[in-house]
C-alpha cells in the first residue's frame, strides 16, 4: 500500500514539475547553443560586408559573411533569406592589421598578431529593444619566424569562427 502511494505521489510530481517547465519555457525558442529566439522570428539575413579597412585582404569580406550566415543557420532555426529578415545583420570591416607581440631581448617579435575589427548593425524587427550596433575584433598570434601569407588562411578562419561566435551570442544568446 505504501509503495503504490509513493509511485502515485512521485509519478505526479514529475508530471506537475513537467508542465511547470513546459510553461515557462514555452514562451522561447530555446536550443542547445542557448539562444532564445522568439517563436515568431522565422529569418534572418546577413548583408554582404565590404571590407573598409586600410588593408584588405581579398577574401576576408565573403568569408566572414559566410561564416556569420553559417552560425545563425546552423545554430538557430532560422531561415536565411536575402533581405528583409526578421533578424537583420549588417555592417563592415574596419580594420585589419598584423603587428608584432612578446618582443624579446634583442628587440625582435617572437610573435605577431593578425586582428580584424568589424562594425555590426542588428536589428530585430519583432523586438526592436534589442537592435544594436557594436564593434567586434579578435586576433591569432603566430610566430614571427613564419611568412603571413603561409599561415593567414588558416588564422582568419579561426578568427571568422570567434566573430561570427561573438556576433551570434550578442544577437540572439540572451544570458
Amino acid at each position: 500500500m505504501r509503495t503504490t502511494f509513493y509511485i502515485k505521489y512521485s509519478k505526479s510530481v514529475l508530471t506537475g514539475i513537467f508542465l511547470v517547465t513546459a510553461l515557462l519555457v514555452g514562451g522561447c525558442k530555446y536550443s542547445f547553443t542557448g539562444a532564445s529566439i522568439s517563436p515568431s522570428v522565422k529569418s534572418i539575413s546577413v548583408k554582404y560586408l565590404p571590407n573598409n579597412a586600410l588593408l584588405v585582404q581579398p577574401q576576408l569580406s565573403r568569408n566572414l559573411t559566410e561564416a556569420i550566415r553559417d552560425k545563425f543557420t546552423n545554430q538557430s532555426n532560422l531561415n536565411l533569406v536575402s533581405s528583409n529578415g526578421d533578424l537583420n545583420i549588417e555592417g563592415e570591416i574596419t580594420a585589419y592589421s598584423t603587428e608584432p607581440v612578446a618582443i624579446t631581448g634583442d628587440q625582435q617579435a617572437a610573435l605577431q598578431r593578425l586582428k580584424v575589427t568589424v562594425n555590426i548593425r542588428f536589428t530585430n524587427k519583432q523586438d526592436p529593444k534589442q537592435d544594436f550596433e557594436s564593434t567586434f575584433s579578435r586576433f591569432q598570434d603566430y610566430d614571427s619566424k613564419q611568412r603571413l601569407s603561409d599561415v593567414e588562411a588558416s588564422l582568419l578562419d579561426l578568427i571568422n569562427e570567434e566573430l561570427a561566435q561573438d556576433i551570434f551570442n550578442k544577437a540572439v544568446v540572451n544570458w
